[in-house]
């Protein structure tokens, strides 16, 4: 754009020579920044137009007034289109970055299967749901406990060999003399709760347990457990053997039978371990695959509240009598559905998993 637009006598000349360079160089424009070096040289401050009005003063009078109107339709008319061309191309730049950043929907994509509960959370919520229908209620407390309510007020002894660390996992945290570890199962939660409320007492405790044990098909060092206490005047043995025959035919089937077996305990006299019939045959059938055989399966521990436990806890045994109970999750989980190795439950493998979708 070399238009000379001083001289008077080509003024108009010069001025549709510049309209039609201008038009061309803004149609020719492919990006903004190109466009403003086309406006920089057709409308700026160095540009033919710029030089034009600077040379009216130089013009007679009576052209200087034509002159000037012609000089700013023309620039107005070019301002005009630049910014037409702008608004375009500012357009096709964003449509263009639109575009590159823009997601196919129409693309496949990996859809992540919906979580479920874990088997051993199903058997937890489930067991829970059963005494809880019984008039019973979830209670909780510490996985990291003092050695006074995992064994002290649960009566077992300081020469006990439970308390050896080749059994329980200690912590090295806080005094000494405090023996802090990693509770050995949820009868810490019962001493718990019947020193913080008085009887009656209707309570089931689910969660983790630790032990210091080999990981091998029956043993894991973190495992579950459900332990209840019922504490009433006058509770006996039978209300506790009714109790676990309800829950059995429940969890089991309705046809379900239990029988006890002297056992001991320390914080438990008398004590039992409480078997089932065998749910799976019609009890002793040689091919069966739950039982083996002998038609029964051991399935927890449980008993009448020893004196010695309430005394702990500030209830007096001469008022109250109670139960306690306590089973294993993975040996629940175990029998009801025929799971060889409790290493299943912690091995993560989604072919296992995915057979249980509760």
């Amino acid at each position: 754009m070399t238009s000379n637009l001083t001289a008077p006598m080509d003024l108009e000349e010069s001025l549709s020579n510049l309209r039609r360079q201008t038009g061309e160089a803004v149609a020719a424009a492919s990006t903004v920044d190109e466009l403003a070096g086309v406006e920089a040289s057709s409308v700026g401050r160095e540009s033919p137009i710029a030089a034009a009005r600077r040379g009216l003063g130089k013009m007679p009078a009576e052209e200087r007034r034509d002159a000037g109107r012609l000089i700013n339709e023309v620039a107005k008319e070019l301002e005009s289109l630049i910014a037409r061309r702008r608004g375009e191309l500012a357009l096709e730049e964003r449509n263009a970055a639109i575009e590159a950043e823009a997601i196919d929907v129409t693309v496949d994509y990996m859809e992540l299967a919906a979580g479920r509960l874990h088997v051993i959370q199903q058997v937890m919520d489930e067991v829970c749901d059963i005494f809880i229908g019984l008039g019973y209620h979830i209670a909780e407390g510490p996985e990291a406990e003092l050695a006074w309510y995992n064994f002290d007020a649960l009566n077992t002894p300081p020469d006990h060999p439970g308390r050896l660390e080749s059994d329980t996992m200690y912590v090295d945290y806080g005094k000494p003399e405090d023996e802090m570890l990693l509770r050995a199962h949820t009868s810490p939660i019962q001493a718990r709760y019947m020193e913080q409320n008085d009887p009656p007492v209707y309570i089931v405790a689910p969660g983790r347990a630790y032990r210091n044990d080999t990981i091998d098909a029956s043993h894991l060092p973190v495992f579950h457990q459900i332990e209840g206490l019922a504490v009433d005047n006058s509770i006996t043995f039978s209300d506790l053997k009714g109790t676990l025959a309800e829950f059995a035919r429940q969890f089991f089937g309705p046809e379900t039978t239990v029988r006890m077996r002297p056992h001991y305990f320390p914080f438990t006299e008398p004590s039992a371990e409480m078997d089932v019939s065998c749910f799976n045959c019609d009890g002793g059938e040689s091919s069966c695959r739950v039982c083996k055989g002998v038609g029964w399966l051991e399935m927890l521990g449980c008993g009448m509240v020893d004196p010695n436990v309430f005394a702990a806890v500030n209830y007096d045994p001469n008022e109250v009598t109670g139960f306690a109970f306590g089973m294993g999750v993975e040996r629940l989980a175990m029998v009801r559905h025929g799971i060889d190795s409790i290493r299943h439950f912690i091995d993560n493998d989604v072919r296992f998993l995915n057979q249980f979708p509760g």
